[in-house]
């Protein structure tokens, strides 16, 4: 059984603090698990030295083709650290 993030909003933004810097996170993690899950489909002698984090999640669990599913469910777990570099405009 696998479980949704979607419907625990609250628990997301503990780890991200806005749903802007939320929606940031996730979209740039789920870029890099694209690059992974695209670099995992080709041929080992044709793999290169290609910048590819894997997921922190337990792979047994997770579908590869959906990277923002296990983009948000490594936020929720609390395994992407987010630090905010500066204060928004004022």
């Amino acid at each position: 059984m696998s479980k949704s993030v979607f419907g625990d909003l609250d628990a997301l933004l503990k780890h991200a603090g806005s749903k802007f810097s939320l929606v940031n996170i996730a979209t740039k993690r789920a870029r890099q698990l694209n690059n992974w899950i695209r670099v995992q489909q080709l041929p080992p002698t044709d793999r290169r030295e290609y910048f590819a984090s894997e997921p922190l999640v337990n792979r047994e669990e997770v579908n590869p083709n959906k990277p923002v599913s296990i983009a948000l469910d490594e936020i929720a777990d609390g395994r992407i650290a987010y630090h905010r570099t500066r204060e928004g405009i004022k």
